[in-house]
């Protein structure tokens, strides 16, 4: 006879481990289990996640507990932190910004402004964009000359002139000449 109890349930009960979260971040190729649905996520909130399957179609499923599989395992998606650097990853402009490119070496094109006021505006706006473009902006001083210098430059194709003039108002030196 034995001596002990029996085990008739299969020993000290186990503590099963959760699956690991991971973001559900657009692009992630994801599998819902027990089911045939596999996709790439499209969106992801608190509640739901739309998933493109390969026909294109989106479907939208309920965020579970250890509901997916990525990569053959078992996971639980989160909804993907929003990211506070948005901000920072505009110019002045609103243009994307590039921190990481050198400044180009300057092209024949050109931006001539009127005044000191003006270059600073344009810094302060679009400087960034320029020195990635390689954009040289140069001081105008004033626009009695334009047509000289506009004819010297010799705008063409790949050597490109842009001029800023401001107090354009009707019968003004600035408005005859840009005419």
């Amino acid at each position: 006879m034995l001596s002990e109890p029996l085990d008739l349930d299969g020993g000290a009960p186990r503590s099963r481990q959760k699956p690991p979260t991971i973001p559900a971040t657009p692009g992630l190729e994801v599998e819902v289990r027990g089911t045939h649905l596999w996709g790439v996520v499209v969106e992801c909130d608190s509640a739901f996640i739309t998933l493109r399957d390969r026909q294109g179609r989106d479907h939208k499923v309920r965020l579970r507990d250890g509901a997916f599989d990525v990569k053959g395992r078992q996971v639980t998606l989160i909804r993907p932190k929003a990211s506070s650097t948005a901000e920072a990853t505009r110019t002045a402009s609103g243009s994307v910004a590039v921190p990481s490119a050198p400044a180009r070496m300057a092209r024949a094109s050109r931006l001539l402004v009127e005044g000191v006021h003006d270059a600073e505006l344009v810094e302060k706006v679009w400087g960034d964009d320029l020195r990635v473009e390689g954009v040289v902006v140069e001081l105008l001083d004033g626009a009695d000359n334009l047509q000289e210098i506009v004819r010297s430059f010799g705008p063409r194709s790949g050597r490109r002139l842009g001029v800023l003039l401001d107090h354009l108002v009707d019968n003004s030196k600035e408005t005859r000449i840009a005419a």
